[in-house]
C-alpha cells in the first residue's frame, strides 16, 4: 500500500520592512516637537485673524467709496435738474410765496410797506457834496465862522422870549444853537443906505422868514428856509450874500480873476434874471452915497451872450446869479473859479436837488475847493426833501413859516367845473372879474399859444411865455407885462416859480397841473407882500381824480370854500383803513408816496435819459 497524497501548504508572510539609513533621500519630514508645533499653529491662527481684519477694513472702505460715488451721482442729478429749471419757474415760486404772505396782510399794511420801500430808496441817495470831498472822506462838522454878532440886548434874551417871538409870527425853528430872531433891520446891523432904500420901497419891518432867516444867515449857519409865496425869501438870502461880499471887498479889494464870493442858483432863466435885477438894485443903493464900494454881479444863464458882460468879468467878481447849465459851462471853461467861494444859495431848492437838476448840482459842487455856507429856500419843500437836505448840510437850521407846500392864505381860491370845449368862452368872463394885470397858466405849450391867439382876436393885449420861446421873446413878454404895456400874460409852468409881478390881482389856471406843488406856486403869483388876490381854477373830467383830491384837501386846510363836486370825491385810503398823511415827496395831502405824480414824472425822465444814452451808442 502506498502513502496518501497530502502536502502542507506554505504560509506566506508579509515582507519585512526595509529601512533606509542612508542620507541620500530628503523627502522625509523631520520630527517637530510638540511645543514647536503648538507655536506654529498659534502663529498661523494669529496671521489668519490679522488678514481677516484687513479684509474687513478693505470691504468697509469699498462700501464707503461706493456710498460717496452714489452721493456724487445724486448731486450731479440734482444739479442737472436745477440747471434744467427755468427762471420763469423760480419767479413763479417766489411770486406764489409772496402772494401767500400778502394774502395775510391788510391793504393798509401793504400800502405802508410799499411806501417804506420807496422812502428807503430816496434816503439812499448820495449827499450834496463834491466828488473830491466824497473821495477823500472830507466831512465838515462845524458851521462857518463870521464876524457878525447880534446886539447885546438880543443876545441877552431868554429862550422863552425868543419862543414868544416865534409863536407870534408862526415860525417853526429846528436846529442846534439857533441864532435869535431880530424884528428890526437896523438891529441886524444892515448899513444905513440899504435900510433907507428898503424904507423907500415901503419895506419897513422884516417879514417872518426875514426876521429869523437873515440873522441865521448872518451867523454863517447852513439853513433851510420855507415860507409861502410872496413872503420875501429873496431878500432873506440875497442880503447876507451882499454883506459877505462887502466885507471881503472892504478887507482887500478884488482884482481881475478873483471871485466870486457867493453863488445863487435858480431853476429857470426868468427867476435868475429877476433875482439878478434885485441884487443890482440893492448893491447900487448900497454904493449910492459913496460910503461903500460897488459890488460886481454877473448873470449867468443860457440864451444870452456872455460877451455882453465881459466888462464884469474883467473886474473882480463878487456875486454870480446863475442857472445850472450855463454855470457849469463857464466853470469848465475857467472863466471864473470857486476857489474862494464861500456862499451857496439855491432858490426853489426842492426842484434843484430833487428833479432834473440833481446831477448838475452835484457837478457844480465838484468845483468847490473849501467849505461853504449852504442855504436852501422854497415855498414847497416836503419833509423827505428836508431830511435829505439836512444830511448834506452842516448843523443846519430849519426856518419854516407855515406848512411846507401850504397855499398862501392871502389868496382867495375859486375852483370851477368847466367843460373842455367851454373853457375859452368862460375865460373871457373870468377876465372881467378884476382889472389887469392877469396871469393865465396852462400846462401845454400849444395851448398857451392858442389862448394868446384867441385873446388877441378878442382885442385883449396878451403875451405868451413858455420853454420853447426864444430868450428874446421870453424877456420881451416879461418886460412888457411888468411895465403894464400888456394886460394879460399866458404862461406855462416856467413862469410859476418865484417870479414877482406887481399888483397881480387875478390868476387863472386854465388847466390844472398834476402836481399840487405847481398849483401852489401858480396861485402864489398873486396875494404877494401882504396883498390879497384871487385864483380861479378850471377843472373837468380830464383832471385826474388824485389831483382833485389833493386840491380838495388843500382848500380845506386853507379854510377855503370846497365846491360840491370836490366834496363828493372820496379818499380811497380811508376805505382801506390806511393813513391819511400827506405824501412826503411832493407834499400832496390827497395821496401817498406810491401814487405820487412827482415820482412818476421823475421815473419817466430817467427812462428817457437812459434811452437817449443808448441811442448815442457808447
Amino acid at each position: 500500500m502506498s502513502e496518501p497524497a497530502y502536502k502542507r501548504a506554505r504560509v506566506k508572510r508579509s515582507p519585512s520592512p526595509v529601512y533606509k539609513l542612508d542620507d541620500e533621500d530628503d523627502s522625509y519630514e523631520p520630527y517637530v516637537p510638540v511645543a514647536q508645533r503648538r507655536q506654529a499653529k498659534l502663529a498661523k491662527l494669529t496671521s489668519w485673524g490679522a488678514n481677516t481684519e484687513k479684509d474687513q477694513a478693505k470691504r468697509l472702505q469699498e462700501e464707503l467709496d461706493e456710498r460717496d460715488d452714489e452721493e456724487r451721482e445724486e448731486e450731479r442729478r440734482r444739479e442737472k435738474t436745477r440747471k434744467e429749471r427755468t427762471l420763469l419757474m423760480e419767479a413763479q415760486e417766489v411770486h406764489d410765496r409772496k402772494a401767500a404772505e400778502d394774502a395775510k396782510k391788510t391793504t393798509a399794511e401793504k400800502a405802508e410797506e410799499a411806501d417804506a420801500e420807496i422812502l428807503a430808496a430816496i434816503a439812499a441817495r448820495r449827499k450834496l457834496a463834491s466828488d473830491l470831498e466824497l473821495a477823500k472822506g472830507v466831512l465838515y462838522t462845524e458851521p462857518m465862522k463870521t464876524s457878525w454878532r447880534p446886539p447885546r440886548f438880543v443876545r441877552e434874551r431868554t429862550p422863552e422870549e425868543n419862543h414868544s417871538i416865534w409863536e407870534k409870527h408862526h415860525i417853526i425853528v429846528e436846529g442846534e444853537e439857533v441864532p435869535p430872531p431880530i424884528d428890526n433891520f437896523t438891529d441886524m446891523k444892515i448899513p444905513d443906505p440899504l435900510v433907507k432904500f428898503l424904507k423907500s420901497k415901503r419895506i419897513l419891518k422884516p417879514t417872518p422868514i426875514q426876521l429869523q432867516g437873515i440873522p441865521t444867515a448872518f451867523a454863517g449857519r447852513d439853513m433851510i428856509g420855507i415860507a409861502f409865496t410872496g413872503s420875501g425869501k429873496t431878500l432873506a438870502f440875497c442880503l447876507p450874500l451882499i454883506m459877505v461880499a462887502l466885507e471881503e471887498e472892504v478887507r482887500l479889494p478884488f482884482i481881475r480873476g478873483e471871485g466870486p464870493v457867493g453863488i445863487i442858483l435858480c431853476p429857470s432863466r426868468e427867476l435868475a434874471t429877476q433875482t439878478y435885477e434885485n441884487v443890482l438894485t440893492w448893491t447900487a443903493a448900497l454904493a449910492k452915497d459913496g460910503k461903500y464900494p460897488q459890488l460886481n454881479s454877473l448873470l449867468c444863464i443860457g440864451g444870452i451872450s456872455m460877451g455882453d458882460q465881459s466888462h464884469v468879468l474883467a473886474k473882480g467878481l463878487h456875486i454870480v446869479v446863475a442857472t445850472p447849465g450855463r454855470l457849469i459851462d463857464m466853470l469848465e471853461k475857467k472863466r471864473f473859479t470857486f476857489d474862494n467861494c464861500k456862499y451857496l444859495c439855491m432858490d426853489e431848492a426842492d426842484r434843484m436837488i430833487d428833479l432834473g437838476f440833481e446831477d448838475d448840482v452835484r457837478n457844480i459842487m465838484s468845483f468847490f475847493k473849501r467849505q461853504r455856507q449852504t442855504l436852501l429856500f422854497s415855498a414847497t419843500m416836503p419833509r423827505k426833501i428836508q431830511d435829505f437836505a439836512q444830511q448834506s448840510l452842516v448843523k443846519p437850521v430849519l426856518v419854516n413859516v407855515g406848512r411846507a407846500g401850504a397855499a398862501n392864505l392871502d389868496v382867495l381860491q375859486v375852483v370851477e367845473y368847466v367843460k373842455q370845449e367851454a373853457k375859452m368862452v368862460y375865460l373871457l368872463e373870468c377876465l372881467q372879474k378884476t382889472p389887469p394885470p392877469v396871469i393865465i397858466f396852462s400846462e401845454n405849450k400849444n395851448e398857451v399859444d392858442d389862448i394868446q391867439e384867441y385873446l388877441l382876436l378878442k382885442g385883449v393885449e396878451a403875451v405868451a411865455i413858455h420853454g420853447s420861446k426864444t430868450q428874446e421873446e421870453r424877456q420881451y413878454a416879461i418886460k412888457s407885462f411888468k411895465s403894464g404895456a400888456k394886460d394879460v400874460m399866458v404862461a406855462s409852468g416856467v413862469a410859476s416859480k418865484g417870479l414877482d409881478f406887481n399888483d397881480i390881482q387875478h390868476v387863472i389856471i386854465f388847466s390844472m397841473p398834476k402836481e399840487i406843488e405847481d398849483y401852489v406856486h401858480q396861485i402864489g403869483r398873486t396875494g404877494r407882500s401882504g396883498k390879497t388876490g384871487i385864483a380861479t381854477t378850471f377843472v373837468n373830467m380830464n383832471t385826474p381824480e388824485q389831483t382833485l383830491l389833493d386840491l380838495k384837501y388843500l382848500l380845506m386846510e386853507a379854510g377855503q370854500k370846497v365846491p360840491p363836486f370836490l366834496q363828493s370825491i372820496e379818499d380811497p385810503r380811508a376805505a382801506q383803513g390806511g393813513s391819511l398823511k400827506g405824501c412826503p415827496v411832493c407834499g400832496g395831502l390827497g395821496h401817498g408816496i406810491s401814487n405820487c405824480p412827482k415820482l412818476e414824472d421823475a421815473q419817466r425822465r430817467q427812462m428817457a435819459s437812459h434811452r437817449t444814452s443808448d441811442d448815442r451808442g457808447y
